[in-house]
């Protein structure tokens, strides 16, 4: 189930933040990626903190990403890591060629 829904969130189109509310990584993720101006639902921020499969939803991410941990941000159906991830690829000037790529920013 928890990988059925991971999975039907990812599009080539869109980003996608699965993440804690209270997580300051999490926060900070959120807060780089709202500095653009997307598209309509192209920018997705999924809590999974009050899932009765967010351990198993965990588990999935450890497979297909390699980390266990929120945020898990994915740009299209690629998982680029979290938020001091995030944080990198926007001071590198990398990120908004990533988000524009994908067709996702207005």
């Amino acid at each position: 189930m928890a990988q059925e829904f991971v999975e039907t969130k990812l599009r080539g189109d869109r980003v996608v933040i699965f993440m804690k509310p209270t997580c300051s990584y999490c926060i900070m993720a959120k807060e780089v990626l709202l500095k653009y101006k997307f598209k309509p639902g192209c920018l997705e921020c999924i809590d999974i903190s009050g899932r009765s499969d967010m351990s198993n939803m965990q588990d999935y991410f450890l497979e297909l990403t390699g980390a266990r941990t929120v945020p898990r941000v994915f740009i299209g159906e690629e998982c680029v890591g979290g938020g001091v991830d995030i944080a990198e690829l926007e001071q590198s000037g990398k990120l908004e060629g990533m988000l524009q790529s994908i067709g996702a920013l207005q």
